[in-house]
C-alpha cells in the first residue's frame, strides 16, 4: 500500500510542478502580448491559464497534499527528522506560491497587473529552486 501511494503522490508532484514551471511562462506570454497591445493573443492566454490552473494545477496540488498527508501517517517517524521539516516549510511556500499565481492570474484577466514579462521569468525560476531542494532532502535526507 505504502508504494503505491508514494507512487501516486510523485505523479501528483510532477504534474502539480510541470503547471507551476508553465503557468508563469504563459504569464510571460501574455505580459509580451498585453504590451503589444495584441487582445487576440490575450485572450488565448486567458483561456489557457484558466484551464492550466483549474484543470491540473489545482487538483494536482490537492493531490500532492493529500497523498503526502497519508504518507506522514503511514510513516510518522520522518516528523523527527530536520529534512522533512525543512521540506515541510518548502511545500507550505510552494502552496503561497501556487495561490500567487492566482493572484497574478486574476489581475491579468482584468487588466489590472502590471507586472513585466521581466518579472514573470524571474518568478518562473522559484519553483525550480524548491523542487531541487525537495528532491535532494527526500532522497539524501541530509539531517
Amino acid at each position: 500500500m505504502y508504494l503505491w501511494i508514494k507512487a501516486l503522490h510523485l505523479i501528483a508532484i510532477v504534474t502539480w510542478f510541470a503547471a507551476m514551471f508553465y503557468l508563469p511562462r504563459l504569464f510571460v506570454y501574455h505580459a509580451v502580448a498585453r504590451d503589444k497591445g495584441d487582445q487576440q493573443a490575450i485572450d488565448y492566454f486567458l483561456i489557457m491559464e484558466r484551464k492550466l490552473y483549474r484543470g491540473i494545477m489545482l487538483p494536482s496540488m490537492i493531490a500532492v497534499l493529500g497523498f503526502g498527508i497519508w504518507l506522514l501517517a503511514l510513516v510518522p517517524a520522518w516528523m523527527g527528522q530536520g529534512w522533512m521539516h525543512v521540506k515541510l516549510l518548502l511545500v507550505v511556500l510552494l502552496v503561497g506560491y501556487h495561490h500567487v499565481c492566482l493572484i497574478y492570474m486574476k489581475q491579468l484577466a482584468a487588466a489590472r497587473c502590471e507586472k513585466s514579462h521581466v518579472f514573470f521569468r524571474w518568478f518562473n525560476e522559484a519553483p525550480v529552486i524548491a523542487l531541487l531542494i525537495i528532491v535532494v532532502l527526500a532522497v539524501v535526507k541530509p539531517f
